[in-house]
This record gives structure tokens, C-alpha cells and sequence, in this order.
């Protein structure tokens, strides 16, 4: 049997080069998956990236001039898996409230061996998935040693499983705070935080100045309509404050004693709104990929206050949708569909 047949028969990609096999959010909401796993996974695109066997080209970004919406596109190779993807993103209803936006993205995966197609995916769970598992690499290699304290600023989707992910890697935090706004939101954090770990609690607090000058590390994961902006002159010496989506005043990178990015050209990208008042962002000491090979250390001293940028790498996009590829098809889920017919 040639490679090719083999992996047809493993369910590794679609049939022939003129079908597609669509995974659905519902097909992919099922698979088990811990996030000890989608760490490892991620962990491991970074590796690869940092050794040169993968490509991860900047994103393009779309956006009309009253910014009501954002679209981006972000094409790369997984050299470990020998897997092509692109990614698209759309966001419309950045200036109304989360219930009123419409969100959609998907992964188009293409075996680089046979040349055949993988499948073609929501990436919505990736995406949840990803990112928090990366703010979680950051705390691993950037927090202060003995870290004990961890603040989550906002409740939608990646807060949700911001606390999970940190406790994978850094289980020694033992208080979790938790600032937000919406009541459904905290109860998800909590019902997430039971889920993985029933033996936890999360502190709901109020004061976000308060909680952010005890907090060993701050995920700020909040909407752009979040009242919280932590200042720099409010955190502990030693602080580690990542930036996924709003919570952090500007202060805090311009001011900080180290600044880590996944990618400093995405930042420069999508982090605009972290400019000083020229309009510029200031270069970053090293990027991840380093800091994860073990090669650049994520912290040079225990009082530094260390800024992180987390942006998606489309690598890990790749990586982690290609797992969930191959748990799908290897339980026959998805829809063949004869697209190049």
C-alpha cells in the first residue's frame, strides 16, 4: 500500500483531489480533547516555527474606515506535519455590543505529502482553544518564579478558559481572580474553571486596581467596551501582564522592563491601539518562538515587569486544527462534499 492509500485508509484526508471533507462546530464540539494536550500541540508548532521548518507569514487585514468590521487571512505551512492551511477571519459589529456581532472563521487544511485536501473546518474552537493555551506558555516561561496569583480581566470566550489553561501550567497558582461584567460570562468562568478543576474557586473582585497590584500575572482578555485599563504604576514588581484582547492601558507595554510578542510584525498589526501619542509601539525584546526552544529566557529578573503580546500564530492554527482533523475523520465525522466537481 503507498503512503497515500495508507493514509486514506487512516481517514487522514479527504478521498481524492475533488472532494473536501467540511467539519462543522457541531462535529468538532464533541472531540475530547484536555488542555494539557492543545498546550503540548501548540507548544510544539512553536518549536517547530523556531527551527525554521515552518512558515508563518504576516496576516492581511481588512477594514473599512468606520471600523464596523475586521477581516483577516493568514496563510501558512506546518513543517512538522507537512500540512498547508489558510485561515480566514471576519468580525462584523465592532461598534455595537458582543450579543449584536457576527463572528465567523474557518481552516482549510491540504496535505503537503500527497497533495490532496485534509478537510475544511470551523476554527471557532481552535481559536478558543489556541490562544488561551498560548497566554499559558507565557505565564510558563514569563512569570515570576513562585508565581501565586493570577488576575483574568473579561468573561467572553477566552477568558472563559484562561484560568484552566494557567493552572495547566503553572499549577501552583492558588488564588484565581476573576473582573467582569457580565453575569452569564462569570458564571461560564466558573462552570469552565468546575469543569477542569471541581476543587478550585474564583474570586470575583470589583476593584481592578486593587486586584491588579496582587496579581503575579494579569490576562487581559476583555471586549473593546470593558471599563478595565490597568495601568502600569498599579502592578507588583515582577507582574507579567498578557494582552489578548483589551484590559491593558498602554502604560503598561511602554513602561514595562521586558516586552514579549508571538510575533512583533502582528503586533505592529493589530496592536495599534496600544500606541503612545506619536502613534508608535516600542520593539519588542524577543519574540516567542525562542523564549519556547529554550534559547531566549522569558525573564531576566524577578522584578522586571514583562508586557507579552499574545496574537495567533497561524502555525498553531495549523497544528492544533490538524489534530482535530484526524480525531474528527478518525471517528468519521464530517461531511464529504464534491466541491471541485
Amino acid at each position: 500500500m503507498t503512503d497515500a492509500q495508507t493514509r486514506k485508509a487512516d481517514g487522514a484526508m479527504s478521498v481524492d483531489d475533488t472532494h473536501m471533507r467540511i467539519l462543522s462546530k457541531s462535529d468538532l464540539a464533541g472531540i475530547d480533547i484536555t488542555p494539557a494536550d492543545v498546550v503540548a500541540t501548540v507548544e510544539g508548532a512553536y518549536r517547530t516555527l523556531y527551527e525554521g521548518q515552518s512558515d508563518n507569514p504576516r496576516k492581511l487585514t481588512v477594514k473599512p474606515q468606520d471600523e464596523h468590521s475586521v477581516a483577516y487571512a493568514m496563510l501558512g505551512r506546518d513543517g512538522s506535519r507537512n500540512v498547508v492551511a489558510i485561515k480566514t477571519s471576519y468580525k462584523h459589529g465592532l461598534d455595537v455590543g458582543r450579543e449584536e456581532q457576527h463572528y465567523y472563521t474557518t481552516l482549510s487544511l491540504y496535505d503537503d505529502v500527497t497533495g490532496l485536501p485534509v478537510a475544511m473546518m470551523d476554527c471557532s474552537r481552535i481559536g478558543s482553544l489556541r490562544t488561551p493555551a498560548v497566554s499559558a506558555l507565557l505565564a510558563r516561561e514569563c512569570a515570576v518564579p513562585g508565581a501565586r496569583s493570577a488576575l483574568v480581566i473579561g468573561t467572553g470566550t477566552q477568558g472563559r478558559l484562561a484560568l484552566p489553561f494557567l493552572l495547566t501550567t503553572l499549577p501552583e497558582l492558588d488564588r484565581l481572580m476573576l473582573f467582569g461584567t457580565h453575569s452569564e460570562g462569570i458564571a461560564a468562568v466558573r462552570e469552565q474553571l468546575r469543569v477542569h478543576h471541581p476543587d478550585r474557586e474564583v474570586e470575583i473582585v470589583t476593584d481592578v486596581r486593587a486586584a491588579a497590584a496582587d496579581a503575579d500575572v494579569i490576562v487581559a482578555t476583555a471586549g473593546g467596551h470593558t471599563p478595565a485599563a490597568v495601568e502600569a504604576d498599579w502592578l507588583r514588581p515582577g507582574a507579567l501582564s498578557i494582552l489578548v484582547g483589551h484590559g491593558l492601558a498602554p502604560s503598561t507595554l511602554h513602561r514595562a522592563d521586558r516586552v514579549i510578542a508571538t510575533s512583533e510584525a502582528q503586533m505592529n498589526v493589530t496592536g495599534t491601539d496600544m500606541a503612545d501619542a506619536d502613534g508608535k509601539l516600542p520593539a519588542v525584546h524577543s519574540e516567542f518562538p525562542p523564549v519556547v526552544a529554550g534559547i531566549t529566557p522569558g525573564r531576566l529578573s524577578a522584578k522586571e515587569k514583562i508586557f507579552a503580546y499574545n496574537s495567533g500564530l497561524v502555525v498553531t492554527d495549523i497544528a492544533l486544527g490538524h489534530h482535530f482533523a484526524q480525531l474528527a475523520l478518525a471517528q468519521g465525522l464530517g461531511t464529504e462534499v464534491p466541491l471541485w466537481q
